[in-house]
């Protein structure tokens, strides 16, 4: 083929505006590039001058698909600043919370967004006809997701429960019980998800990158630890700034980030990377299953580690629960005293490692936010991943270029408006 020209306006299945660029003649790549066009949203701004009671309700709408990340991470940037240390129960009932938006966040992506492209669909609207018992089945994980949201912070979007210091509001235990056998029936459906993916082709494709999360060597980490790299020692999440390094480029209005290499990696992949040894044995059992293992280098693989780290989260769920049967629930009355100061939170939100960093002033008035997005530090490494990838796949059909493409990007799972629903690619 002498010259490549695929020309695809928001593809469906990413969230926000996303653009690929690809201009190919006679076997020579003259342009390639991602970029985002997505409008700035300016949620740092709308944080500063907020009392500090008001700004995690207000961070969690940057995201609703992970709102409760947003939400712990800017508890956390509040309770660093205010020197405020949460008890055992608080920090147990947040992991459990999170457990949630894990499973949720990971089925949404592996069966509606990323699963059609291996059935050969455009959207998961046709399965339901021809794989009507997965979709029954993902829809099933996904309202236990948001009841288990429910039962802790009375919602999974934007929730409203956890507060700077503890929990407004304790869960029910007799729910909790419930909701531990739903979680416990739920592994027959991750078990049927990972003979289905074990049918699905994916892509061979090797980049070796630099891959950056949390890591705490007590557990899988997702709400505490250092900033682990592949590539170089951990240090605290007070020096995230040293590790994101955010630069602009003029094709894209998300910053985008380096580290030891030209790119990095966070979300899932980077995680399993970084922490296999901390996964439950059942979740290692479906990585060996899925033929991943760690370190892996492939970033089609991400939603495979998203599937590996689900079966994780109701391993620890249930654990987490029946922890909390054990012990009970006790009343916390946590007294918030602001005082000026900085903080800097940190979670692994789905899509990779969250930063919230704030200063308040000694009337717990908000007067400075800098947030770091997941997937503003992926945009980098799509873009190294597609300057690797695009060489190799000149020689197929303009079909199967647009869909590798748009498979790597949504391998991502990128979330462009917190930081794609839509990608927009150019070949010419």
């Amino acid at each position: 083929m002498t010259q490549v020209n695929v020309n695809v306006h928001y593809v469906t299945r990413v969230e926000g505006h996303g653009n690929l660029v690809l201009n190919a003649k006679d076997g020579k790549i003259e342009e390639l590039r991602w970029e985002v066009p997505e409008s700035p949203r300016f949620f740092e701004a709308m944080l500063a001058g907020r009392h500090y009671d008001d700004v995690h309700h207000i961070a969690s709408r940057i995201c609703g698909i992970c709102s409760i990340a947003h939400t712990t991470a800017s508890i956390q940037a509040t309770e660093a600043a205010f020197g405020i240390k949460p008890s055992e129960q608080t920090l147990m009932l947040r992991k459990l919370l999170y457990n949630a938006e894990i499973l949720e966040s990971h089925i949404l992506h592996i069966l509606f967004l990323a699963a059609p492209d291996f059935l050969g669909v455009d959207s998961v609207i046709p399965l339901a006809a021809t794989h009507k018992d997965v979709v029954v089945m993902a829809l099933r994980l996904k309202k236990l997701a948001y009841n288990l949201a429910e039962a802790l912070a009375e919602r999974k979007t934007h929730p409203l429960s956890c507060v700077v210091g503890g929990f407004a509001k304790l869960p029910d235990l007799n729910v909790l019980k419930a909701l531990r056998k739903r979680l416990a029936d739920a592994h027959a459906d991750i078990n049927v998800t990972a003979e289905l993916f074990k049918t699905f082709k994916i892509p061979d494709f090797v980049r070796e990158s630099e891959y950056i999360a949390l890591k705490d060597h007590k557990e899988y980490a997702f709400i505490s630890g250092q900033i682990a790299s592949s590539d170089a020692p951990a240090v605290p999440i007070t020096d995230y700034l040293s590790v994101t390094n955010e630069f602009c480029v003029p094709h894209s209005t998300a910053k985008y980030t380096k580290n030891k290499r030209d790119a990095y990696m966070v979300g899932a992949l980077a995680r399993f990377n970084l922490n296999f040894k901390q996964l439950s044995p059942g979740a290692k059992k479906i990585a060996k299953e899925l033929g991943i293992s760690a370190p892996n280098h492939n970033p089609y693989m991400i939603t495979v580690a998203q599937l590996v780290e689900t079966y994780h989260a109701l391993d620890e769920s249930i654990s987490i629960i029946d922890r909390i049967l054990d012990k009970g629930l006790k009343p916390e009355s946590v007294k918030v005293q602001p005082k000026a100061g900085r903080g800097v939170g940190a979670v692994e939100a789905p899509r990779g490692i969250l930063f919230h960093d704030y200063t308040y002033d000694e009337n717990g008035i908000l007067t400075k936010a800098n947030c770091v997005i997941p997937t503003n530090q992926n945009h980098n490494n799509i873009q190294k991943d597609l300057d690797a990838l695009i060489p190799a796949i000149l020689n197929k059909s303009e079909d199967e270029i647009r869909l590798m493409m748009e498979m790597l990007v949504r391998a991502y799972d990128p979330c462009i408006s917190c930081s794609a629903h839509s990608l927009n690619v150019t070949i010419k």
